[in-house]
């Protein structure tokens, strides 16, 4: 890593953070991915999936092939850094990094690209729509196994509260599975001033939001660990009318599949009990999401060598995250290993999407080693 390609990849970086794109709206970002590549002379397969793009680079005769990942798709949250190269996209920013992902993976690229020590293939996979909108799930169903047959699968992803450059590798669970909450409560609208002529949603809202907090508390084990956040509520247009519907939305996380199912009947069963106790109509839809990463044995082993090799602190002490990953769909269809590299100190607002996120430049070298040396470790070990 010369400090002419780090100069180069934080240039990449900071273009992508400036133009981010939503996710399923990744042309742009896909394009420039693809122009970079062109540069470098690395060979790729565009639209896979949607707009992810797959390169491939194959050196000497052995047979083995490892897949390397990084996610391109940005939210739609508010940027409040000031920065230079802040979003010039209104309302849209990388708040999570996957500016970073795509740079130190094109950086990894680079890497293996102009070094002869390894033989096999290496696939490089810039997906999309990995915010909520199954990008994963898309390019497995689009043949990504199948077209590249990879036999393992790597990716990581930067974390603000890691001391820069350390990389943390977990044995077993790495961050949670969860869904997607939203209840529709229907009543009877009617004049504020008049309320025993009405069915309340309102009221009956309040004392669900509070109810289902002791599926949490009450229901699920103690040692186990489990999220249920209602994070929106919305209901009714004037100060003087009971409204006659509110919706609230929220998500719910964890990391063993009998917690899962203890969340779900307690929701279930909460709503049905509220419902009656008000008179109203309650009807949750819960949509899953993707599921438990989960980093298998053999390849955390490697992740843990691949950090060695490029002279990065290791941490195996820290606890899973309650966020989620769509790396997951990845991890259920071959083995592999999720990590986290560090992104420096927390500061308020500058969290994973927060609005003064920002990813951490001085990290892209390490990233981009240990992306490259986890292939290759993965392709030697073989």
């Amino acid at each position: 890593m010369t400090p002419e390609l780090h100069q180069k990849l934080t240039a990449w970086r900071q273009h992508l953070h400036a133009h981010p794109e939503l996710s399923l709206q990744e042309k742009t970002t896909a394009a420039f991915v693809q122009d970079r590549l062109a540069e470098l002379g690395i060979p790729f397969e565009a639209g896979v999936g949607g707009h992810g793009v797959v390169a491939t680079l194959t050196r000497g005769p052995a047979q083995g092939r490892v897949g390397l990942r990084a996610d391109m798709d940005a939210l739609p949250i508010t940027e409040d850094t000031g920065l230079a190269y802040a979003s010039k996209t209104p309302g849209v920013m990388h708040a999570c990094g996957h500016d970073g992902h795509t740079a130190s993976l094109l950086g990894a690229a680079a890497l293996l690209a102009a070094d002869t020590d390894w033989s096999g293939t290496v696939d490089f996979i810039f997906q999309p729509a990995e915010e909520g909108f199954g990008g994963s799930r898309a390019m497995v169903a689009a043949g990504l196994f199948e077209r590249f047959p990879m036999q393992r699968v790597f990716g990581f992803h930067n974390w603000p509260g890691l001391a820069a450059g350390t990389i943390a590798v977990h044995d077993g669970v790495v961050m949670a599975s969860g869904g997607r909450i939203t209840i529709t409560i229907e009543g009877h609208a009617g004049h504020a001033g008049m309320p025993h002529l009405t069915r309340d949603p309102v009221i009956a809202a309040g004392h669900l939001i509070v109810a289902l907090q002791s599926i949490t508390s009450r229901n699920v084990d103690p040692l186990d660990t489990a999220v249920l956040s209602l994070c929106t509520i919305e209901g009714g247009t004037a100060p003087n009318q009971i409204a006659g519907r509110v919706t609230i939305r929220g998500t719910l996380r964890y990391h063993r599949d009998t917690v899962k199912r203890t969340i779900l009947d307690g929701i279930e069963r909460t709503c049905a009990g509220i419902a009656t106790s008000f008179g109203v109509k309650i009807t949750p839809e819960i949509v899953m999401g993707v599921g438990v990463v989960i980093n298998t044995p053999v390849e955390a082993g490697l992740a843990r060598l691949a950090a060695d090799k490029v002279q990065a602190e290791v941490r195996r002490d820290l606890a899973p995250s309650m966020a989620g990953e769509d790396f997951a769909f990845y991890l259920q269809q071959r083995p592999g290993a999720f990590v986290w590299i560090g992104n420096g100190p927390l500061r308020d607002g500058a969290e994973l999407h927060g609005p003064r996120y920002d990813f951490n430049d001085a990290i892209l070298p390490v990233a981009s080693r240990w992306m490259a040396e986890v292939a290759k470790t993965a392709l030697a070990s073989n």
